[in-house]
């Protein structure tokens, strides 16, 4: 972690962000702008060498999780961003789409309590989005 020293003397810790973290936390914020639920960011680096993040994210109906995934791949298209694979867009339950070093996963309720993501990455430091901002990314 590095330091900077402002005008006023106060010192302010600084941390690299890595571009994975800036695209895990504007999906995050994507999928809140359709309105889901619960939206989780599990930072898996150091737990897996398959991803960086999982943006975990539940949409409370299929037309929900219709708009969010939509939303976020038309919106990171604008960012340069298109994902490797979608899965799960022609059921709805648990979409997945895969931007190698991000992960985003909008499940309807019931599949995000029987997969449990956030149990089975217990390990991974968490950020639970509540507003529009994601605090500690």
């Amino acid at each position: 972690m590095a330091e900077l020293i402002r005008e006023d003397d106060k010192r302010l810790d600084v941390r690299e962000v890595t571009l994975s973290e800036l695209l895990a936390k504007r999906a995050a914020e994507l999928s809140q702008e359709k309105k889901c639920e619960e939206v989780m960011v599990l930072d898996v680096r150091e737990l897996t060498s398959v991803t960086d993040f999982f943006v975990v994210a539940t949409a409370d109906s299929e037309r929900k999780a219709k708009a969010a995934y939509e939303h976020i791949v038309n919106e990171l298209k604008q960012d340069d961003e298109r994902p490797l694979h979608i899965e799960g867009a022609d059921s709805l339950h648990w979409i997945l789409i895969d931007y190698v070093d991000v992960v985003v996963h909008i499940f309807m309720p019931d599949e995000r309590k029987f997969y449990d993501l956030e149990s089975l990455w217990g390990d991974a430091p968490k950020v639970q989005l509540n507003s529009t901002v994601a605090e500690g990314l």
